[in-house]
């Protein structure tokens, strides 16, 4: 194994640091650094094929925690979806698409993916390292199919993979288990090699490697429409998932505590110029956990109410709480409430990076952000970042709601892929750099008829 540095760059140009360290390293364990050499070296020798970042994927770079240099690739990209988020915060994956459509970015919103089973491995219900292995190649070898890069939009999944990643890597039995099942669901190269993307992507990194794109557009039409982010206080909450599981990959940033924190969502809130109120509590997980949460549901809720919902509301007196992960997000709404039962009610509102992104710059609170959706306090939240006619936007909604339902009702399906042809929505057309309507996979689906 080659000797790593600053300065090192490997063979395929898939390792490289810069010349000096972007930050100081409190401890330098770049123990996660073999792994992209030794991809490298598989696909030299016929086993794998690397999915590579290219130019039409318009790369950011960014500073993992021991300053290597991660590639964000920040168009072109396949949604990896989250089970969780998708059927409990629906306005997170909508806030994401709504910024890609904002920015003329192409996509595509996958109908054909599979869960990536993490959580009943972390639950100790089913699963094994062949099946994550499995599931995992054969989401990514879909990917690779349709010409688009992975985005991952869940912590778990993003977690879970990154480190069957480094367990396919290292381990040619666990290779030539899985190898079998892939032919079987045709999930090969033509010439029998397994799929693994050059870098496993989560939404949160996409978010940071756009967040001074995201500030402009805050400046000219969120600002605009009389919202200012100025006075919000905002704590953020680091999901274990994305920055505690193969911790050396994750975005840090000089300009976020000077290196010495997760910089993602931090450095979004920073950009938009609202307030990041830090507390003592930071690093604990929400309560949510790998396991807990399925197995010892009453150590989640004491842990979420009285080790963070309490301290920021307390200790900084926070108007937000701005997480990345499903698990997160749901486990401090549903929480508060179950603490209002019980006299421990701390109300503090609840939501993504990018949902509060979207809501600053301009985007409907209701119709793309799904706030209905969120059951903490978020309407003083509105209030003060000036959005004061949300019970009309509301009410708005509510009649676009009837009117689709009318229609639905009707059988006017063709009305209806009209409708949203014209709607702000991600579904089922995505604009692309042309600044066209482009049919994205679920288009000509019947999606209104089951």
């Amino acid at each position: 194994m080659a000797k790593h540095g600053f300065g090192h760059n490997s063979p395929g140009g898939l390792l490289r640091y810069p010349e000096e360290p972007p930050f100081p390293l409190k401890e330098y364990s770049a123990h996660y650094d073999h792994i992209f050499e030794m991809m490298e070296e598989l696909e030299a020798k016929g086993e794998i094929l690397i999915h590579r970042i290219t130019e039409e994927h318009q790369p950011v770079e960014v500073f993992t925690r021991t300053g290597r240099i991660k590639t964000i690739p920040t168009n072109k990209l396949w949604h990896h979806k989250s089970c969780g988020q998708c059927g409990n915060i629906p306005g997170y994956p909508a806030s994401v698409f709504w910024f890609m459509n904002k920015f003329g970015l192409d996509y595509l919103n996958e109908p054909h993916q599979t869960s990536c089973t993490a959580w009943n491995y972390h639950g100790s219900g089913t699963s094994n390292p062949v099946a994550l292995a499995a599931v995992w190649l054969r989401n990514m070898h879909q990917a690779w199919k349709t010409g688009y890069y992975p985005l991952i939009h869940c912590g778990t999944s993003f977690g879970s993979y990154k480190e069957t990643r480094e367990q396919l890597i290292m381990n040619k039995e666990l290779r030539d288990a899985v190898k079998p099942i892939l032919k079987k669901l045709g999930r090969l190269t033509e010439d029998g090699r397994i799929v693994i993307p050059q870098e496993v992507v989560h939404y949160s990194e996409w978010v940071h490697a756009m967040r001074y794109k995201i500030a402009d557009l805050y400046q000219k039409e969120g600002k605009a429409k009389g919202i200012d982010v100025s006075n919000v206080r905002v704590a953020i909450h680091n999901a274990c998932h994305t920055y505690k599981m193969i911790a050396d990959d994750y975005p840090y940033d000089p300009e976020v505590y000077n290196g010495q924190r997760p910089a993602a969502s931090t450095a979004v809130v920073k950009a938009l110029g609202a307030q990041v109120v830090d507390y003592s509590t930071w690093y604990d997980c929400c309560g949510f956990g790998f396991r807990h949460i399925l197995t010892e549901r009453e150590f989640t809720r004491s842990f979420a109410i009285q080790r963070k919902l309490k301290v920021i509301a307390e200790e900084v007196k926070a108007d937000l709480i701005v997480t990345h992960d499903t698990g997160c997000t749901t486990t401090f709404e549903k929480n508060q409430w179950i603490g209002k039962a019980h006299g421990m009610y701390h109300p503090v509102a609840v939501m993504s990076d990018v949902m509060f992104a979207a809501l600053a710059c301009g985007a409907h609170p209701f119709k793309i952000v799904q706030l209905y959706w969120n059951c903490s306090n978020y309407e003083p939240l509105l209030e003060k970042m000036g959005i004061t006619n949300w019970r009309e936007l509301r009410k708005e909604w509510e009649d676009t709601v009837k009117y689709i339902a009318d229609l639905e009702k009707a059988g006017k399906y063709d009305e209806l892929m009209e409708f949203f042809k014209e709607y702000d929505l991600y579904e089922p057309y995505s604009r692309t750099s042309t600044g066209k309507p482009k049919a994205s996979a679920t288009a000509n689906m019947p999606l209104f008829k089951s």
